[in-house]
């Protein structure tokens, strides 16, 4: 039982010690203000781990939502799963919001311009299980990285496809010649 819940505190305190109730908590989150319900102790030794006492906002809860999305939960599996863990309850409509939010800096990080000239650039093409239609798969994620004069390397971009040929590969090329490099 992990050690940030009521009832392992009461496990490790002296005797006489129970649950006393709760109290209601405003946080404000990314995405507005949550009232929460904080269980209390008789003898109030409870510190909550997830917001600490007199803590009003919960940080960082849109990078947590968008780390379940990256790694395969659905929307609706986020919901459940936040409500599960933090006792809140969540829309999937929020969930959403969270996840199309990096879209936008999806999409401007893939269409960046790139330096002209790369003294190497490698491809290579991991294969990875990815949630596809509801299905675990395994695909291909072509990768681009090129390594600048002063030996910094980059991420030129990435292409996830089941299968490879010329035609894809011409396809990288025209998109990374558009993007602004030129001969390497």
């Amino acid at each position: 039982m992990p050690k940030w819940t009521l009832t392992w505190t009461l496990r490790q305190s002296e005797r006489g010690n129970h649950r006393n109730g709760s109290s209601q908590k405003t946080v404000l989150g990314d995405d507005g203000e949550w009232v929460l319900s904080i269980p209390r102790d008789r003898h109030g030794r409870f510190d909550p781990a997830l917001i600490r006492k007199y803590q009003r906002r919960f940080p960082g809860f849109d990078e947590k939502i968008i780390a379940l999305y990256a790694r395969g939960l659905s929307t609706r599996d986020i919901q459940a799963h936040v409500g599960e863990l933090y006792g809140v309850a969540i829309s999937p409509d929020l969930g959403s919001a969270v996840t199309d939010s990096v879209i936008a800096e999806v999409r401007a990080w893939q269409s960046r311009p790139l330096e002209s000239s790369y003294a190497l650039v490698f491809f290579d093409a991991p294969r990875v299980k990815i949630r596809d239609e509801g299905l675990i798969r395994n695909k291909a994620v072509h990768l681009a990285i090129g390594v600048r004069c002063s030996g910094h390397k980059e991420v030129l971009g990435l292409w996830i496809e089941q299968t490879e040929g010329a035609k894809f590969w011409l396809r990288v090329m025209n998109e990374l010649k558009a993007r602004g490099m030129g001969d390497t």
